[in-house]
């Protein structure tokens, strides 16, 4: 299966009645974690990087970690720009071999966000790579990704933007944060519902770490396709590698990797069971 786009993937979640798992990773270590899983649960896999992850390496850095791993793959394994910033930077993952790319004008009003969304995801298209966009504002804080405040999808208003851009996936605002969720998240789950009468592409949910296992089922039962995970990978990796790091006699960088690479294997198998792809490659 190795390395493929998300177009397919997402297709036979929809259909299937659930969703993929999307990880975001920093470091190769976290990629081989990621892949692990996917391969043990048989479970078709997207892998994410933000704009801030690719400053600290570069789009041809993680293009050809996440390639070379997948080629010894027997899954389907994605990548895929999270969170695009601006067009041009959505052309260079393509030009780099990323194998899906958002563009995320959530930011913008309606008209510049779907103007920039159909700008990207038109010359996607033209390469067989598909395109997600997001509608509504997720809140909390991402890398350098912040919102003051959520800003809901409008069902009717997601209808539109979708028919209007052409955009291949749609990330919607339902309550979800990004980071750690400072009180108790409260999902507008109706709303999710009402999105999926009117729109028949494949809905991403963002901010999935600190949910409830039940709170993520419930919304990939409601029509969600794609569901990502971020800050929880990242805590615990360092997490494993500072307690590799209590033992003072550790120097060599490959034993605190090893453990950040169990540590983040066992947390993304337990995501992809309750999204419900094990077993789906």
């Amino acid at each position: 299966m190795a390395y493929v786009t998300s177009m397919e993937m997402l297709a036979k979640a929809q259909k299937g009645g659930y969703a993929v798992g999307a990880f975001n990773a920093e470091n190769m270590e976290m990629v081989k974690a990621i892949i692990q899983a996917a391969e043990e649960l048989r479970a078709p896999v997207m892998i994410q990087t933000t704009p801030s992850t690719i400053r600290y390496g570069t789009l041809d850095t993680y293009a050809a970690i996440v390639k070379a791993e997948a080629e010894n793959a027997s899954v389907p394994v994605c990548l895929h720009l999270d969170h695009g910033s601006s067009f041009e930077l959505a052309m260079e993952a393509l030009k780099a071999g990323y194998s899906s790319v958002m563009i995320d004008g959530s930011k913008l009003p309606f008209e510049e966000n779907v103007e920039v969304s159909k700008k990207v995801a038109d010359v996607a298209a033209t390469m067989g790579i598909p395109c997600e966009a997001e509608l509504g504002k997720v809140g909390g804080k991402e890398d350098d990704l912040e919102a003051e405040a959520d800003t809901n999808t409008d069902p009717q208003q997601a209808k539109e933007f979708v028919e209007r851009t052409g955009v291949t996936s749609l990330a919607v605002a339902i309550g979800t944060a990004h980071g750690f969720y400072v009180g108790t998240p409260v999902l507008d789950k109706e709303r999710l519902s009402e999105i999926r009468k009117v729109v028949d592409i494949p809905l991403v949910l963002h901010g999935a770490s600190g949910l409830t296992d039940e709170d993520v089922s419930d919304c990939v039962k409601r029509g969600i396709c794609k569901v990502n995970f971020a800050t929880e990978l990242r805590a615990a990796y360092t997490k494993a590698a500072r307690k590799t790091l209590e033992d003072e006699s550790v120097f060599d960088p490959k034993a605190y990797g090893k453990a950040g690479i169990a540590a983040v294997k066992e947390l993304v198998m337990g995501r992809m069971k309750v999204c419900g792809c094990d077993g789906k490659a």
